[in-house]
């Protein structure tokens, strides 16, 4: 095997939630009187922090109004776009074959842990995970790099060299190199060819076959 520890992210990499992501902004801005982009139109938001995208819908820096669009976009989600969310085929059977040779699979997450983990068990995946990791509902381990160091601290310094971290955005590839493990990244999910390739990382992959090719030698 090449990899003993796996470090994963969620959104575009195991579970595909557009979907649910695109129609919760939607709802969060129509509350608060902005124009609705398409939803074809806000692929640009899954993977980023969620403060930052608002930022950039409602072109401001004013506290206030981010707090408020982050909890009217909670509001919906927590209750309806948390399962508007599909799981990309391959994904269960991979992180089962990988549990059964003895990998680790650690979940890392920019998005809030109780989502994250609500989600693995809607899904039957949280009995794959020894760790689930994701931010604070508070704003704790958001930044990609901080939460991959967290994740970190559940391993052993000596197994750092078959690390590796699986994302499909570029915050994924630079969480990952600063902190000096591994990174592999899907095609499959929301990053563009231009920012995985901007971002070099170790390998891409294009597919779930394509991964567990990669992983399972």
């Amino acid at each position: 095997m090449r990899y003993n520890v796996l470090l994963w992210d969620l959104d575009g990499t195991l579970t595909d939630p557009k979907v649910g992501i695109t129609l919760s902004v939607q709802y969060a801005l129509s509350r608060l009187d902005y124009p609705l982009p398409k939803v074809d139109d806000l692929d640009w938001i899954i993977g980023p922090p969620l403060r930052e995208s608002f930022k950039v819908l409602l072109q401001t820096t004013e506290e206030a109004l981010l707090d408020r669009a982050i909890k009217l976009y909670r509001d919906r989600y927590k209750e309806i776009g948390l399962y508007e969310n599909v799981v990309y085929p391959g994904i269960p059977e991979l992180l089962s074959r990988l549990k059964d040779k003895g990998c680790r699979n650690l979940l890392a997450t920019s998005k809030p842990r109780v989502f994250a983990e609500q989600i693995l068990h809607h899904f039957s995946m949280d009995s794959y995970f020894s760790v689930i990791m994701g931010s604070e509902l508070n704003g704790q381990f958001v930044e990609k790099e901080v939460l991959i160091e967290e994740v970190l601290k559940n391993v052993p310094s000596d197994l750092r060299s078959k690390t590796v971290m699986i994302g499909d955005r570029r915050f994924d590839v630079q969480g990952a190199r600063a902190n000096q493990i591994e990174v592999i990244s899907v095609r499959y999910g929301y990053g563009t060819v231009e920012e995985l390739h901007n971002a070099n990382p170790d390998f891409i992959v294009q597919t779930v076959k394509d991964l567990e090719e990669l992983l399972i030698r």
